[in-house]
């Protein structure tokens, strides 16, 4: 009988301990749960750095990068915090790089770059074509913000060329007449290398990049005087719609 409470010392330790246990799996407190608990997306956020402008060949990098996360599904953090905007606002922006592609709603360069608030300058038309507007837009970003690349972004099954092929000769009337104008050389230019069919409209689509990356070359002495010193680079591609991929062309 002697040993009695001491077994009654032990139950009531065990009791105790299963208590604590209880308790612990009620509050959300158990060790097991705090180690397999995942970050949110607003800590990941906040620890992203504002990407300042930087040479032609870093801003190519950052470029490719953002495609291959896309593409993978692996993308970024984005800090759209009320702190990222202030900083944008007070401390002005600083695009790596500008982008000139098509107003195609599938081609959204933010999304498949995979870039954030403040990073890319974009100018979208119809076709990705330029005129005086689309130019001098540019040519802020490249004078005033000293953004260091140009990327000229063309895609597959582009309704501009399509529609510059479907005209052929014919004028076509309002203002959509100009976008065709526009484009309509580098449909001849690719019928005169041999192209047809279902090639004819994919191979205009690069020629047009071409066209309108030497435009920019020729038309803009700000433009050309930032090639001559280095300061500048302008890259053509094009986007594949359902890959998700880009791949250059010049």
């Amino acid at each position: 009988m002697s040993k009695l409470p001491g077994k009654i010392k032990s139950l009531r330790f065990i009791l105790v301990g299963m208590l604590i246990v209880i308790l612990a799996v009620l509050t959300g407190c158990s060790p097991k749960k705090a180690a397999v608990e995942e970050p949110t997306i607003h800590d990941s956020a906040a620890k992203v750095e504002w990407s300042e402008a930087v040479d032609p060949g870093d801003s190519k990098m950052k470029l490719i990068s953002g495609n291959v996360r896309y593409v993978s599904g692996k993308l970024k953090a984005k800090d759209l915090s009320a702190t990222k905007r202030k900083d944008l606002s007070e401390n002005g922006q600083k695009p790596f790089a500008i982008v000139l592609t098509c107003s195609d709603s599938r081609v959204s360069p933010e999304l498949i770059l995979d870039q954030g608030l403040g990073d890319l300058f974009v100018i979208r038309t119809a076709g990705n074509v330029v005129d005086p507007i689309a130019i001098g837009s540019i040519e802020y970003a490249v004078e005033h913000l000293h953004t260091p690349l140009i990327m000229v972004l063309g895609h597959e099954q582009c309704g501009a060329v399509k529609a510059a092929i479907e005209a052929g000769e014919g004028k076509v009337e309002g203002n959509l007449g100009a976008i065709v104008e526009k484009i309509r050389p580098s449909v001849e230019k690719a019928k005169a290398a041999g192209a047809t069919g279902v090639d004819l409209p994919e191979k205009a689509t690069e020629e047009n990049v071409k066209a309108v990356v030497k435009e920019l070359e020729e038309k803009s002495p700000i433009i050309r005087d930032a090639l001559g010193q280095g300061t500048l680079q302008i890259i053509g591609a094009k986007y594949d719609l359902d890959e998700g991929r880009y791949s250059s062309i010049r």
